[in-house]
């Protein structure tokens, strides 16, 4: 299972260090609204997709809560069907959907896990509901 900040499931964008930083401050900028991730990470955590209307609490490398984003969509598709719309509201400065295609295949292949037109990716959009620890009480923090 994924950590937990209270009831909030966490996001925890993209690997520990510059990368996470970065996203981060681009969700919190409102300039990255999407994220995107591989089914088959789902299924080895125990996980459910997030919903629509689901909140998740933004952690950096340390699971310390950074903001809070609501889940506005949800859809499954093949790797070689993500659209250029989706990529672009990931925010990460991709010119083409070629160029999302090719760096977030890199990305996959450095984690473990080599992806393929046919690999299933969860493409998730999100909305930034507050920054900080978006008023969730402290005793809910569950640290």
């Amino acid at each position: 299972m994924w950590p937990r900040i209270g009831e909030l499931r966490t996001l925890a964008l993209g690997t520990p260090g510059d990368l996470r930083t970065r996203l981060n401050t681009l969700v919190l900028g409102g300039v990255k609204t999407a994220t995107a991730g591989l089914l088959t990470e789902y299924a080895e955590e125990g996980e459910d997709l997030e919903r629509v209307g689901e909140r998740l609490a933004l952690v950096d490398d340390e699971d310390s809560l950074v903001g809070v984003v609501e889940v506005t969509g949800v859809e499954v598709v093949r790797f070689a069907e993500v659209t250029w719309d989706f990529a672009r509201s990931e925010g990460e400065g991709d010119r083409s959907i070629e160029e999302w295609r090719e760096g977030h295949a890199a990305y996959w292949a450095r984690v473990g896990t080599p992806v393929t037109d046919d690999s299933e990716v969860v493409c998730i959009r999100f909305r930034l509901v507050s920054a900080g620890d978006g008023g969730i009480p402290t005793g809910d923090l569950g640290t």
